[in-house]
């Protein structure tokens, strides 16, 4: 095991938290909030400190990993990460607890949104910063990792391939750089457009912040208790459904919108999720009559998302329908979660496909995804069906284990949903009164390690469980 270029590895990680602490501190001076700006010095010196360790430990170590080593590394990220952002939420005024702290800080990078505070309005605007800028920043770094090291062919259980072209792996010494270097400036960018689009439309710059970072990362954190009290006019409300729709799809759209023979070509599972997308407003139209088509996007979108935040709640108790929309999750290339609509596209095409044959024997069979030149294979099937029973493997367990700890079956279910979705709890899901900061500490812990599951799937740990202890 090369560990040396893991901590390497980790400890590039650690400086970006470095900078935002930074930010944080000239935020604090400029606007003379001086009662947590000791909790963001001492995240910037010991997030620093421990990065350059590490950095200086792993330095002349070979740089080459292979698949199983990146899955630890992923696995130590969000572990490091998450407990540097939990830093000023636990030496902040509030006196909140260290296992609260932890849990605020990991639900924000993996941009689940399950939080400890009641009522934002009494927060520090600094730290309410602080936890839409940890989204952000778990954001940029998922999508680092999903295409870095899970686009690697050798274990592509998440079949980035079919909606990327790019050449993807940690062993790919010679353009890594070139490949993070262009996520980051493309992040920026997307966040930029959101913030600007939201601020031409009147919303208030700090929250316009806030809310950029929580939609461009699919996250849950708002600067205020609830939505309604940032998007007020119609304008505005078609912003949000802009930011939502920039989120979803494949992270690479913007950037191929005006090159035709890419959009046509590696944007199929958009097209299919936009006419999905299109399809359950119908429904929810449909079925909800007192709810505008506008209120039907943004639901259907918060969900598809992976988001969770909402304007207006449907009149009628439709909360499993939206619970399903998560499981579907948005593009394979994106920040959301769930099973992805390939996937359970390549399953019910391939089941079809089986029936047909014993049917028709004779008849040639169309096993073209989405009608683009990428065909479906025995390695896509198996990919997508481990992924599909692991999904629900971790529903059974998360829901069980949160039943034995003092949660009613129908929360548990619902809370584990959402949590490997990494979505946060609302009235949309029929769970909005869940008090976290007073759960069972052992609830807590088990949350936390079922966000990262979501982000990086059960198959994760499958696999270092069987690297570490069943080497032959």
């Amino acid at each position: 095991m090369n560990f040396k270029a893991i901590l390497y590895y980790l400890s590039l990680f650690c400086f970006p938290v470095s900078f935002l602490a930074f930010i944080n501190i000239l935020y604090s001076s400029y606007f003379d909030y001086f009662l947590n700006v000791d909790s963001y010095s001492t995240t910037l010196i010991s997030s620093f400190l421990v990065g350059l360790i590490l950095f200086f430990f792993g330095k002349n170590s070979s740089k080459r990993i292979n698949f199983f080593e990146q899955i630890i590394l992923i696995v130590l990220i969000y572990l490091l990460i998450s407990a540097f952002v939990s830093i000023p939420y636990y030496l902040s005024i509030y006196q909140i607890p260290l296992i609260n702290a932890l849990f605020e800080g990991f639900s924000g990078v993996t941009g689940t949104g399950f939080s400890i505070f009641d009522n934002i309005k009494y927060i520090d605007p600094t730290l309410i910063i602080w936890r839409s800028s940890s989204q952000w920043i778990g954001g940029l770094y998922f999508l680092i990792i999903l295409i870095v090291i899970f686009s690697n062919k050798q274990f592509n259980y998440k079949l980035n391939y079919l909606t990327y072209s790019g050449d993807g792996g940690v062993n790919s010494k010679s353009n890594i750089k070139k490949i993070i270097l262009n996520i980051f400036l493309l992040y920026v960018l997307l966040s930029f457009i959101i913030f600007f689009i939201l601020s031409i439309f009147e919303v208030r710059l700090f929250n316009a912040l806030n809310l950029t970072m929580t939609l461009i990362s699919s996250g849950g954190f708002l600067p205020t208790n609830s939505l309604s009290q940032i998007i007020k006019t119609t304008s505005q409300e078609f912003c949000l459904i802009i930011a939502f729709l920039i989120s979803m799809l494949n992270f690479f759209f913007i950037f191929n919108l005006f090159n035709k023979r890419k959009i046509i070509n590696e944007h199929k599972e958009d097209f299919a999720i936009m006419s999905l997308f299109v399809f359950f407003v119908l429904i929810l139209v449909i079925a909800v009559k007192d709810l505008s088509f506008i209120d039907a996007s943004i639901n259907i979108l918060s969900s598809l998302t992976n988001s969770g935040i909402f304007l207006n709640e449907p009149s009628k108790n439709i909360s499993f329908y939206f619970l399903l929309l998560t499981i579907i999750g948005g593009s394979l290339i994106s920040n959301t979660s769930g099973i992805k609509l390939i996937r359970i596209y390549i399953l019910v095409k391939t089941t079809s496909s089986e029936i047909l044959k014993l049917i028709r024997p004779n008849n040639v069979i169309n096993q073209n995804i989405f009608n683009s030149n990428k065909k479906i294979d025995n390695e896509n099937t198996k990919n997508s069906f481990l992924i599909f029973i692991s999904f629900f493997l971790s529903l059974l367990i998360l829901s069980v284990l949160l039943s034995l700890n003092a949660i009613n079956f129908e929360n548990s279910f619902k809370i584990s949903i959402l949590t490997l979705t990494n979505t946060t709890n609302s009235e949309l899901f029929g769970i909005s009164r869940i008090d976290f900061a007073n759960l069972l500490t052992s609830s807590k812990i088990t949350l936390i390690i079922f966000m990262i599951v979501g982000k990086i799937e059960l198959i994760s740990f499958f696999l270092i469980i069987k690297k570490l202890f069943f080497k032959n």
